[in-house]
């Protein structure tokens, strides 16, 4: 068994895949990952970039899905590492050391789930800093404010998974949050923060890329807080208030 399940999921992404896979198989301890890539059938050159990088890739399938929460369910269901996160086909490491501080954290104790620290950066080189996502060291209180680690830094026990389940696909924008928020609610969730930059992720993703959808994802926010019964519109203003901040924070 690997100790780290790293998923890709990608559509129509040619132009940054390249550097999502290279970015994997630059890790110093490349040797106990599962590099897992879903592609949601492409219809550009995505599935040349994965055949022309398949000696650096475990598992791959290119076919159609019902949306991105669909296609991260079967990547977990495909992963066999003794952990699982994410890495999106805009996303990069922050460096080549990152899945190794991340084994050396979760050895020092027994935890299950894992988060750090994240960059948003500019979509083309030399893709500077635009907004520092620093996260905290979990407590009870931190949900009914807003409070949610950033997603493509959170790495999990696959045995937990198995007790979580999967992404709720009924959400198009916030299955993640949703995610996020039965993790930390969940008893049995013994977490650690990592104070390290994990990921450099590109800016552009589809829950602000218009007024619809960022109408739409505060909908479903609002609707998982009560599902999960976290909050409601407080912890929504807050969580997204909190974003002014990231702003001018700096790595």
């Amino acid at each position: 068994m690997k100790k780290i399940t790293i998923i890709t999921v990608t559509y129509n992404c040619e132009n940054t895949l390249p550097d999502t896979i290279q970015s994997v198989n630059q890790q110093s301890r490349r040797d106990e990952i599962e590099y897992i890539i879903i592609d949601g059938q492409s219809t550009d050159n995505t599935l040349e970039v994965i055949k022309n990088n398949e000696s650096g890739i475990d598992k791959w399938i290119s076919e159609a899905d019902k949306g991105i929460y669909d296609a991260m369910n079967k990547g977990l269901k495909m992963a066999s590492g003794e952990w699982v996160g994410f890495l999106h086909a805009d996303d990069m490491f922050y460096n080549e050391h990152v899945v190794e501080s991340i084994i050396e954290a979760i050895s020092s104790g027994d935890y299950n789930a894992c988060y750090g620290n994240l960059n948003y950066i500019q979509e083309t080189p030399p893709h500077n800093i635009v907004r520092y996502w620093k996260s905290q060291t979990y407590s009870s209180k931190l949900l009914k404010r807003g409070w949610m680690p950033a997603h493509p830094t959170v790495y999990i026990k696959n045995e937990l998974i198995q007790k979580l389940g999967y992404f709720n696909t009924n959400y198009k924008i916030s299955a993640d949050y949703d995610y996020m928020l039965r993790l930390f609610s969940n008893p049995n969730t013994d977490s650690l923060f990592i104070d390290k930059t994990i990921v450099n992720m590109r800016l552009g993703g589809v829950s602000n890329n218009s007024l619809k959808n960022i109408i739409r994802k505060s909908k479903e926010d609002y609707h998982t807080l009560r599902t999960n019964k976290v909050g409601g519109l407080y912890a929504l203003f807050v969580k997204n208030f909190s974003k002014l901040f990231q702003f001018l924070a700096r790595n």
